[in-house]
């Protein structure tokens, strides 16, 4: 009977090999020979137990085998004499010797294919700054008997445990050395000792001469063969003055490639042979000063100390050295504010007396921001220090510096707690801009001022209040009577909190919020706060002569961005040079608003990453999850991207929901309505429906149809509307609008190459690819579809832009360039758009208006292509444009949102590291201004589940912006930098607090807030702070010390703290009183374990 058979079961040879992949390590002499040792003794045993018979077949087999090797011998030799040559033989070696190479390679991968992890050899710069791994990058492990890890060789073992987790090598090894080690602080902080450097005229070790290479020795032979010599060696001559040594130095030198010399001591000796042909070159002069700053790390002791010694000693060279440099504003104001750091008062008042003698600008916006922070009186001394920087721009003729100092005392009036004071300089101001009477214009501007003032003081409604009629119609009206305006009332405080410091704190903030505007003598209120209602008197020394309509265009803009709607980029196109404007520290207040807060950092912070799910056993490696690359952040050139441009697929436009939430809109529509420049005001409106579109587009289509009723000849009110039509969704409606306007249009009136543009984009993101190319044709004055209407169009795009358009704004011809290129990626290749791009790209400047424009202009259109509308285009396309255009613009937010959306899907974290990153590529530091640090903080939340990680390097950031000398917080020391262009910037305090509450460090918020008030001690929303978000670190007493310190400071405060705090105290008092009366009676046992629970758990 034949045994059964059971198919069914699997064979061993179904089971995978479990090969822990290929051995590299290839095996010595010594142990080949012991191999073949215990092989021998082996075959002995086996040869003992095998019978008699076996042993004469094993002998014959053997004969047999000899005979065979003898015979190949004698072939051997019989070819090597008559047959194959030694070419042939060894070519055949060579050919063997390939194909067993090849087995290895391949037998190699398959192994490393079968490996179960892979080494990552480059290390995290962040494990050296901190002494270790970060806690979301240890491993997960099992220990096991304790002293080996489930899943590792049993050849491995723990060596040493720590809090960190656990060192694994081999047993009986000593612990190898840690980062925190004062021998690998030592080692990692050395600097290189000698360096190689390929030699000019040497490019191999040993020349060749006559087809052979001389090799040399530097061991000496005696037996050389000097008969073969044909020439005699050469003999030293007797009679030269020049030594043998010092030739052989020579050849020495010369053959060497090795110099003491390194990179940062030869670019330091490269840029002083630079200053020392040319003094004057101020680059030269900041390079060096960056570069000698390397030379003192920010992580040593007393590191700020130092480096401020460091810039005075460069930057007093510089301004010695040549007469220009004196003049020079950036090397006096870096010299100054590394002297904030160790002169005394009195040397730091007489530097900043020579540095004004400049008589720049930038200089006075500078001091004036300095005497802000610094001040013990904001009240009695800000007027004289403005009307100082006022009088000295005044004599140059510079109303756009006198605006600029009237909104930084207006930030200053509003951080101290005076916002009605602030609000009311902009309404007096204005009322003289736009509703002066004419009877007036020709007065001297103090007699205009007595009149004003008569005006202020009837209390009729004011510019920025409902039912204003202006200063002018009051006049000729005969000054009749109105009422005054409904103060708003602030809303009731949440009954959830209990605790009266904090609720002190919420009035106050709710009431500087919503009670912006000044109140009236006979309002009910004005008797609780004598500040409530404001007098002329109050505002008169803030007050300008200007008059220009550049002036009125500026002031109404400045008055916007105080109420919080800021445009990007308008700030920087008030000064001259952009780049050095630094007012952005001060002005840029709405980042730190509630809204913008919550928006800036990630929702899901405390939620970890889940890299890995197991399916039967088996590891899944999660998808990473990202957000939108388009932050709450806007910051780019002025006019280089419009109001109802939007990136992304969410609508990302200049404002939205989330920008206006903190505005107060009434406000601002009356600034919209009532600060109009007669005749054509085109820009004014469509930032006025761009408010009214981030609230409600319903709305804002209906002031749309106001405006358009009229100026109905207006193309930019119509492309306006139409843009409108398009967000919402209805692109017929936005279809039609753009028919009728445009079919009997003359392509050289302004504005209708903007909507020619609109309708053809419209109609691509639609993907109605046929539709947008008619649009394009029939732009050109083409009539008819094809190739040949296509040919016709591109030559009538270059005539136009090489010839008419040639001379006018660029603004006017960046519509037309991308149609150009929309065209070619239509009918050509993605390459042949950016090509297009590139030819009026070279002819530009880098980092003029029009060249950053048409730079986002590309970036945008590839975008669309690849990422909205997902067609087939070459990745790096993409990522590479993006990563020139941050290079060149790294303040440009949608560049940066590009950059994000082009980084997604492509696992490296280390070219966004590498972005925000502190250093530059030549080692020095980068300087970033208020809009990049905060963008900065939002990307460490871009990727789902990072934030954790990102809190250090988002942390070592903020720091660089806001460093100063009083280091009490050591850890931020040890990565803080020295950065003076946002440093004093209460916005980033204010973010760096809100930064660490959100990482859940409430003590070290504590300590920096202490910082922050030391720096900027007239921000009265700094001090409320300590009363809410922290008012769990904060003990009664030091709250108490802390409303003192804003009374001695003339910080203002609606309602004293001892009057809201008062009752309570005392009914505190009494619970004490009566809490230790009842204590007499209670058991001593239960005293002592009451007291025990409070000391737990120490």
């Amino acid at each position: 009977m034949a045994a059964p058979s059971f198919s069914s079961f699997p064979s061993f040879t179904t089971f995978p090999d479990l090969d822990p992949g290929p051995s590299t390590r290839k095996s010595t002499p010594a142990e080949d020979k012991e191999k073949d040792k215990k092989h021998r003794k082996k075959n002995g045993r086996d040869d003992d137990q095998d019978s008699d018979g076996e042993r004469t077949k094993r002998k014959h087999k053997h004969d047999k085998h000899s005979r065979r090797e003898d015979e190949d011998d004698r072939d051997r030799h019989r070819h090597k004499s008559y047959g194959r040559s030694d070419d042939e033989r060894r070519k055949a070696e060579e050919d063997r010797r390939y194909t067993h190479d090849d087995s290895e390679v391949s037998s190699l991968r398959e192994g490393a294919d079968r490996l179960l992890y892979f080494t990552d050899r480059k290390g995290d710069p962040l494990n050296v700054r901190y002494g270790g791994l970060h806690a979301g990058d240890v491993p997960k492990y099992k220990l096991v008997d304790w002293r080996k890890v489930l899943g590792l060789s049993p050849a491995l073992s723990v060596v040493y445990r720590g809090r960190g987790g656990v060192e694994v090598g081999l047993p009986g090894r000593r612990r190898m050395p840690e980062l925190t080690d004062s021998s690998a602080r030592r080692m990692l902080a050395a600097g290189p000792k000698r360096r190689l450097l390929a030699s000019s005229e040497d490019r191999f070790k040993y020349q060749e001469e006559d087809g052979f290479l001389r090799i040399t020795t530097n061991r000496p032979r005696q037996d050389d063969q000097s008969y073969r010599e044909i020439e005699l060696s050469k003999q030293h001559d007797p009679d030269s003055d020049a030594p043998e040594s010092s030739a052989e130095s020579e050849s020495s030198d010369d053959d060497s490639d090795t110099t003491p010399m390194t990179s940062l001591q030869a670019t330091l000796k490269e840029l002083e042979e630079r200053l020392t042909a040319k003094p004057d070159d101020i680059t030269a002069w900041l390079s060096l000063l960056s570069h000698t700053l390397t030379t003192v790390p920010t992580t040593t002791k007393n590191a700020t100390k130092a480096r401020a010694e460091i810039t005075i000693s460069v930057l007093s060279r510089a301004l010695s050295s040549h007469p220009s440099n004196a003049r020079s504003k950036i090397l006096r104001l870096k010299y100054i504010k590394a002297g904030e750091e160790l002169w005394q008062e009195d040397k730091l008042k007489q530097e900043w007396e020579e540095a004004v003698k400049v008589d720049d600008v930038e200089i006075w916006m500078a001091w004036l921001d300095w005497r802000a922070r610094t001040t013990t009186g904001i009240s009695t001394t800000l007027a004289d220090d403005a009307k100082k920087a006022v009088d000295a721009l005044a004599s140059q003729n510079d109303e756009i510096g006198q605006l600029r100092v009237l909104w930084r005392v207006a930030v200053a009036l509003r951080d101290a707690g005076y916002a009605e004071r602030a609000n009311a300089l902009f309404q007096a101001q204005a009322e003289i801009l736009y509703y002066a009477p004419p009877t007036t214009s020709s007065r001297p501007f103090e007699e205009q001022l007595d009149s004003l003032e008569e005006f202020w003081d009837s209390e009729v409604p004011r510019m920025g209040e409902p039912g204003a009629i202006g200063w002018a119609a009051w006049e000729a009206s005969n000054r009749p009577d109105q009422p005054p305006p409904t103060p708003n009332k602030p809303p009731g405080l949440d009954p959830r909190i209990s605790d009266p410091y904090s609720r002190w704190a919420t009035s106050e903030a709710q009431a500087d919020r919503i009670r912006a505007l000044s109140l009236r003598s006979t309002d009910e209120d004005d008797s609780a706060d004598p500040y409530a209602v404001v007098l002329f008197s109050d505002i008169r020394p803030f007050l300008l002569p200007v008059r220009s309509e550049r002036a009125k265009d500026v002031f109404r803009r400045i008055w916007l961005a105080f109420t919080g709607l800021h445009v990007p980029g308008f700030l920087s196109s008030l000064s001259e040079k952009p780049q050095e404007n630094t007012d952005d520290r001060w002005a840029y207040s709405h980042f730190a608003s509630p809204a913008y807060l919550a928006s800036i950092f990630p929702s899901d912070a405390g939620v970890k990453r889940i890299t890995a799910d197991a399916h039967a056993g088996v590891l899944v490696g999660r998808e990473r999850e990202f957000g939108s690359g388009f932050g709450p952040v806007k910051s780019w050139g002025y006019g280089t991207i419009e109001p109802f441009d939007s990136l992304g697929t969410g609508r990302w436009t200049m404002w939205t929901s989330e920008d206006v939430q903190g505005v107060d809109p009434n406000l601002a529509r009356e600034i919209f309505k009532q600060c109009r420049i007669p005749g054509e005001d085109t820009d004014w409106d469509v930032v006025n429906l761009a408010f009214e579109a981030a609230i409600s587009l319903k709305g804002a289509l209906k002031v749309s149809k106001t405006l358009l009723a009229r100026a109905r000849d207006s193309p930019q009110h119509w492309a306006a509307h139409a843009r409108m039509e398009c967000l919402r969704g209805r692109h017929d409606d936005a279809r039609k609008v753009y028919q009728t306007v445009l079919s009997s249009s003359s392509q050289h009136r302004p504005g209708e190459g903007a909507m020619w543009w609109d309708w053809a984009q419209m109609e691509w993101l639609a993907r109605n690819e046929d539709a947008a190319l008619q649009v394009i044709i029939r732009s050109s004055g083409v009539v008819g579809s094809g190739g040949i209407a296509v040919l016709k169009a591109k030559r009538h795009f270059e005539n136009l832009l090489m010839t008419d358009l040639l001379r006018v704004h660029w603004k006017e011809r960046a519509p037309w360039i991308k149609m150009a290129a929309l065209l070619e990626l239509l009918t050509s290749s993605p390459q042949s758009a950016m090509s297009s791009f590139d030819f009026y790209l070279n002819a530009l400047e880098t980092g003029s208006p029009a060249h950053e424009g048409l730079t986002v202009a590309a970036l945008t259109l590839l975008y669309n292509h690849s990422v909205v509308l997902k067609n087939p285009t070459p990745p790096a396309l993409l990522r590479e444009r993006a990563e020139r255009a941050i290079e060149e613009y790294p303040s440009n937010t949608a560049v940066l949102g590009v950059f994000l959306e082009a980084e997604k899907g492509q696992g490296i974290w280390g070219r966004v590291r590498a972005m925000l990153g502190e250093t530059a590529a030549d080692g020095t530091g980068r300087e970033k201004g208020v809009a990049r640090r905060v963008a900065e903080v939002w990307v460490a939340g871009w990727e789902k589940g990072r934030w954790e990680a990102e809190i250090e390097r988002t942390r070592s950031g903020l720091s660089a912006a806001a460093e100063d000398e009083r280091r009490v917080l050591r850890t931020l020391s040890q990565v803080a930098r020295y950065a003076d262009t946002t440093r004093g910037s209460a916005v980033l305090w204010k973010l760096f607090v809100a930064f660490e509450l959100r990482a859940g460090q409430p003590e070290r918020a504590k300590k920096l807030l202490f910082r922050a008030v030391g720096e900027c001690p007239l921000v009265k929303e700094l001090y409320l702070l300590a009363f809410g978000p922290l008012r769990g670190s904060f003990s009664a007493r030091e709250l108490n010390e802390w409303a003192d310190t804003m009374a001695e400071r003339g910080v203002r405060m609606r309602v004293g703290l001892d009057e809201v705090v008062g009752e309570w105290r005392d009914n505190a008092v009494a619970r004490r009183r009566a809490d230790d009366e009842d204590g007499g009676s209670e058991d001593e046992i239960e005293r002592q374990a009451r007291e025990l629970r409070r000391l737990m758990p120490y």
